[in-house]
């Protein structure tokens, strides 16, 4: 399975988006701060994942997400978690 999954943080209100096949794995990293966009994050925290069969689908998806449209869509998806 591959992830495309959604870090939020509520101090900076930015997402980090990003894909992986290791969905336990990659947050470890994000938490012990050995990703380079979570080094700039204050507190990023899961608020959303997807799974999918196809690496190529979950790169897609990612791709998406880090659209000015994209971003429009995940932020109607998760207004109750990303509120201030």
């Amino acid at each position: 399975m591959y992830y495309v999954y959604i870090l939020w943080s509520k101090a900076d209100q930015k997402f980090c988006i990003g894909y992986t096949a290791d969905l336990e794995r990659r947050m470890h990293e994000h938490d012990k701060r050995k990703v380079y966009f979570s080094l700039r994050m204050a507190e990023p925290k899961l608020i959303f994942y997807e799974a999918f069969l196809s690496k190529e689908d979950a790169q897609r998806r990612e791709r998406y997400f880090k659209t000015a449209k994209g971003k429009k869509t995940l932020r109607l998806m998760v207004r109750e978690s990303v509120k201030e």
